[in-house]
C-alpha cells in the first residue's frame, strides 16, 4: 500500500476523506470510469466529499486529481520493482524550477549578511543537509545557527533579535515544525529562504523565496525507495556557493 502521509500532510482531511483517498489509489485503474457518484456510493458517503478531497489536496476537481495522481503512483510502482533505471542529476533541473534571479537574491539577503545570524532549521532527513549547509557557512566565515526539531523551541525565540535570515529544508513543504518557524520569522520581519519539493506547499508560499527541487518518490514519507532529492539539494547549495564566490572574485578585481 502506498504511504499517503506526504500527500495529506497539513490538508486537514477528515477520517472519511481519507478512507476515500485510499479508495481512489487503491482502485486506480478503475476510478475515472466509475466516476465520483460511484466511487461515493462505495464509499458510503456523498460526492461532495470527493470533491472536496480534490480541492483540499490542491487540485481543481476529482478529474484534475486522477490525471495527477496516475504518473505519481506509476512512478512508484516502477521504483518498488528491482530496476536498472535511476534518476540523473543535471544541472538543468535546477533551472526547470529556479532561476538566476533568485540566486542573486539568495546571496544578497543571507550570504552577504555582516552581522546577523543565518540561523538553519529543519528535521529528520532534512535535518542532515541543514547540517552540511551549516558547516558549509561557518567553513566560509558567516555567522550561522543550526537547529532542529529535537532542539528547544527557545533555540530560536531567544536568537531573533539576531537572526537575519532564516533558511529551512522541507521535503513536504509541510512540516508544522517548519511552518511554525516561518510564522514566527514573518511577525518579526527575518527574510525567509525554504528549500522545497517542487509541487505547491505551504512552506513554499509562506517564504520569501523558495528553491524548488524536483522529488521523484513524493509519497514515500519514510525515504526508503531510490531517491535524489536530497543529492540534487546538496547540488543546489554548492551551486548558489559557487555563484556566492565568483561575484566575490569579480569585485576584488574592480
Amino acid at each position: 500500500m502506498i504511504d499517503i502521509n506526504k500527500l495529506i500532510q497539513g490538508k486537514n482531511l477528515t477520517e472519511i476523506e481519507v478512507h476515500v483517498l485510499k479508495y481512489i489509489i487503491k482502485n486506480i485503474d478503475t476510478v475515472l470510469q466509475k466516476g465520483v457518484r460511484e466511487i461515493a456510493k462505495e464509499n458510503y458517503t456523498s460526492p461532495s466529499t470527493v470533491i472536496r478531497l480534490s480541492k483540499k489536496l490542491g487540485y481543481t476537481g476529482f478529474v484534475d486529481m486522477y490525471y495527477q495522481l496516475v504518473p505519481e503512483l506509476k512512478n512508484i510502482e516502477n521504483r518498488q520493482s528491482v530496476s536498472d533505471d535511476f534518476p540523473e542529476i543535471r544541472t538543468a533541473d535546477f533551472f526547470e524550477y529556479n532561476n538566476l534571479e533568485e540566486i542573486e537574491q539568495f546571496i544578497d539577503k543571507v550570504l552577504r549578511l555582516k552581522q546577523c545570524y543565518i540561523f538553519i532549521y529543519a528535521t529528520g532527513f532534512s535535518g542532515i543537509a541543514a547540517e552540511y549547509f551549516y558547516k558549509k557557512l561557518l567553513v566560509l566565515g558567516k555567522k550561522a545557527i543550526l537547529a532542529s526539531g529535537s532542539d528547544s523551541i527557545g533555540v530560536f525565540e531567544n536568537n531573533l533579535d539576531n537572526t537575519g535570515a532564516l533558511v529551512v529544508i522541507s521535503r513536504s513543504g509541510e512540516t508544522k515544525q517548519v511552518i511554525d518557524k516561518l510564522k514566527s520569522a514573518k511577525k518579526h520581519s527575518i527574510f525567509t529562504v525554504s528549500f522545497t519539493k517542487e509541487t505547491e506547499n505551504q512552506i513554499a508560499s509562506l517564504s520569501d523565496l523558495n528553491f524548488k527541487i524536483i522529488d521523484n518518490n513524493k509519497f514515500d514519507d519514510r525515504n526508503m525507495l531510490p531517491n535524489i532529492f536530497f543529492p540534487r539539494l546538496l547540488l543546489m547549495f554548492e551551486y548558489i556557493i559557487k555563484e556566492y564566490l565568483k561575484r566575490l572574485e569579480k569585485n576584488s578585481k574592480k
